[in-house]
């Protein structure tokens, strides 16, 4: 779906559609959590295997404990990631993906490896914009 496509969808009462232009609306926020900075580093993470609260956070690394609690239980309530709370001294929880939360996975990781990939080319746009505007 085109943004134009997106930005034109209306609250509707029979088909429970929001505008994706207004502050609270649903997917905006959805799509907020999936694609904020460690949200996306979560997700992709989680694509490998279940991991453990330490092990994520050293996986993804320069994320602070309450940034990445922040993210899971956020991730969470959003039906994408799993907790699973063992009863065991000392306490494990482990975070694996929801089928919901694979499929956001997948397309994620799509982008970032496109952004991997295509990151010459975005390099040269922005060497010839600086270019373009120092010499303004």
């Amino acid at each position: 779906m085109a943004v134009s496509d997106m930005a034109s969808m209306t609250t509707s009462a029979t088909t429970g559609k929001y505008d994706i232009g207004e502050q609270m609306c649903p997917h905006r926020l959805v799509l907020e959590h999936v694609t904020s900075r460690w949200g996306v580093l979560v997700l992709i993470e989680l694509l490998e295997r279940p991991y453990r609260f330490s092990e994520l956070r050293r996986a993804i690394g320069r994320v602070s404990e309450k940034m990445l609690t922040q993210t899971l239980q956020t991730l969470e309530r959003d039906g994408l990631i799993h907790r699973d709370a063992h009863p065991v001294i000392p306490p494990r929880v482990d975070y694996s993906l929801t089928d919901l939360g694979r499929e956001a996975a997948e397309k994620v990781r799509g982008l970032a490896l496109w952004t991997k990939d295509r990151m010459e080319d975005v390099q040269n746009a922005r060497d010839a914009y600086d270019a373009r505007k120092s010499g303004a």
